[in-house]
């Protein structure tokens, strides 16, 4: 003998076998009424109720239960599309982007699982997020990418509009060799002195990086390094200002330091297309301005095509 179950009974809860009947276990019945389905997959007060807990204590700010539906909503839609244009990331996948999460908070990722456990939340709940946010961005990026693109001249016009200098907008690859005048620690000033005098002097003579080579090579207390090469991005600005003031094959102004008195010979300076860190802080902003836009239409378009059906514990988005 077999007793029919209704599919909406199917749907809303899990069963533990008792006899020859399936009853529900571990979740109260009012938890599992569904409120939305999307597409065929349901939404219930359960799901609301975790990310309701998952929002709170990553903002520590109390969304609207409206909020709160809407955004499972769009994580269903978002995780269709995906699927539809193959964008479906394993569940290995998933448990590595939650270790690295676990990572950035300097936690395992068991540590994170009985973090959440201890607040009432499911790891699924937040696996469910990360897979969203991980196929959406991928999707969006990759459909997208030519009106996702930041020419040069915006960049440029967006640091001008901001103040910015040439100084700013132009990139460079500098080739150094640092040399230093070795003083002693523990020398007396005029010992420093002597040696900044003598650091002035080369400077006058030092023509090109092969004199310079010659010069320290030979010269008592002193080294010449191997030459390093640098964009204007790994270059703090006082630094970059006296690189472009001093002329290929010369050195910099000596600087005191803790070994002697330093200065760099520049053996080359050429323009480059890597960005200064002005012009890859207004392109990243830019990126996500335009990846912004452009995720809202999307998704709007995606909803407007879903198959949306609101339950008396819901009501649709106004």
């Amino acid at each position: 003998m077999t007793t029919a179950l209704s599919p909406r009974f199917l749907i809303l809860a899990p069963f533990c076998v008792a006899g020859w009947m399936l009853v529900t276990c571990g979740w109260p019945a009012q938890a599992q009424t569904v409120c939305v389905m999307v597409n065929g997959e349901p939404v219930t007060e359960y799901d609301i109720d975790q990310r309701s807990k998952l929002d709170f204590i990553s903002t520590h700010k109390q969304a609207s239960r409206q909020d709160v539906l809407n955004e499972l909503i769009d994580e269903k839609v978002k995780i269709k599309e995906a699927k539809k244009f193959g964008v479906d990331p394993t569940d290995s996948d998933i448990d590595q982007s939650y270790g690295e999460m676990g990572s950035r908070m300097h936690i395992t990722a068991d540590q994170l699982t009985k973090s959440l456990e201890s607040q009432g939340i499911r790891p699924d709940t937040l696996k469910t997020r990360l897979r969203s946010e991980l196929v959406w961005g991928s999707l969006v990026r990759g459909r997208f990418k030519e009106r996702l693109q930041v020419g040069e001249k915006d960049v440029v016009t967006a640091v001008k509009a901001e103040g910015g200098d040439v100084q700013q907008m132009d990139a460079f690859e500098y080739t150094m060799r640092p040399v230093v005048l070795i003083v002693p620690r523990g020398s007396p000033s005029a010992a420093t002195e002597v040696r900044q005098k003598e650091a002035e002097a080369l400077r006058s003579r030092v023509q090109t990086c092969d004199e310079a080579n010659s010069y320290f090579k030979t010269m008592q207390n002193a080294v010449i390094r191997d030459a390093v090469v640098k964009t204007s991005a790994d270059i703090p600005a006082n630094l970059r200002k006296v690189l472009d003031d001093t002329p290929i094959g010369h050195l910099t102004p000596p600087e005191v330091t803790k070994d002697g008195i330093q200065m760099v010979a520049l053996c080359g300076r050429k323009a480059t297309t890597i960005d200064t860190p002005k012009k890859q802080e207004i392109r990243n902003k830019m990126f996500a301005q335009k990846y912004e836009a452009q995720s809202k239409s999307y998704l709007l378009e995606v909803r407007k095509a879903a198959m949306i059906e609101y339950r008396d514990c819901a009501a649709p988005r106004g």
